[in-house]
């Protein structure tokens, strides 16, 4: 059975990499633009373009996980998780803008090619961004294995991208010298047109998980496991969740037997809310208590409704 984190653990993750990921931007912008200014390759203005971008992203991230990791109040009574996806929009916007801008930059190259001047700065500085993305890509996918975060998932999909765009501009600064001078512009305009398709995941990513959807089948069947291999329970019908952020929202109808007390009765369904909360936490759960008899009978209504 997969062990879900608590509320401590993934805001650390989350938050952990949301900080990695903004000071390896800020870093490599700063790289990036002495390595633009002292090559003036359109190559390396697009590699730079892009981690300015994700510098904004990743701040973006930032601000916005603290209002996600916020716990519920009194206007927000099922917590802020949704905050999370809308991260993922803004990202989105962010990387739609440096496409267009790199795609029409991209183009005047391709019109009018340049020769590139002091290649070993822009090469040498494009080796250091493959390593500090690569570090950084391995604890982004370390925190999404462990917490499945939209935001984070998110701001990974930019910094994957910079391992490839990083070694096309190797290559670029390669060819241009002497051996096709368009390769600047061409790669300049490919780095766009990865971003217009590398936006358009992110859209569906974050508008997915804007709407309720159910938790996986292996998180329903955790539920329904402990359910039936609880002591005095016959069943449950009409399990319904959903799940915003990292918080998972659980309801369903307990069916247990028609001679228990009310007492006996909410002993049993304490009992239960506590396991599945140890098994899927962070969650809660809303259980209805039916008497078997009446359970056993709307069971049978749903299953007719489906075949009808």
């Amino acid at each position: 059975m997969k062990k879900h984190l608590d509320s401590d653990q993934y805001a650390y993750l989350v938050k952990l990499a949301a900080f990695a990921a903004t000071a390896t931007a800020l870093i490599l912008v700063l790289l990036k633009l002495y390595a633009w200014l002292a090559t003036d390759a359109s190559a390396m203005l697009a590699s730079a373009t892009d981690s300015i971008l994700d510098l904004f992203a990743s701040l973006m991230n930032v601000v916005i996980l603290r209002f996600a990791l916020a716990p519920a109040d009194k206007e927000h009574k099922f917590g802020h998780g949704k905050a999370e996806s809308l991260a993922g929009l803004v990202q989105a916007a962010f990387v739609l803008g440096s496409a267009l801008l790199l795609m029409f930059n991209g183009l005047g190259r391709i019109i009018n090619p340049q020769e590139i001047v002091r290649t070993e700065v822009g090469i040498v500085v494009s080796i250091i961004a493959i390593v500090m993305t690569l570090l950084l890509v391995v604890l982004q996918k370390y925190v999404i294995s462990r917490t499945r975060s939209v935001a984070i998932s998110a701001d990974a999909l930019h910094y994957q991208s910079d391992l490839f765009l990083n070694l096309g501009v190797l290559a670029a600064l390669f060819l241009s010298q002497g051996y096709w001078l368009q390769a600047d512009g061409f790669f300049t305009v490919a780095v766009g047109v990865f971003l217009l398709v590398g936006a358009g995941k992110i859209i569906w990513t974050s508008v997915h998980h804007l709407m309720d959807h159910e938790l996986s089948e292996e998180d329903r069947n955790i539920i329904k496991d402990i359910v039936l291999t609880h002591e005095g329970t016959y069943g449950l019908h009409e399990l319904r969740t959903r799940q915003a952020g990292q918080d998972r929202f659980i309801q369903f109808h307990l069916e247990l037997d028609d001679e228990l007390s009310l007492l006996e009765a909410h002993s049993i369904g304490e009992a239960i809310e506590a396991e599945i909360i140890q098994a899927l936490a962070p969650c809660e759960v809303f259980i209805h208590h039916d008497p078997h008899s009446v359970g056993a009978s709307a069971s049978e209504s749903n299953s007719k409704k489906q075949v009808d």
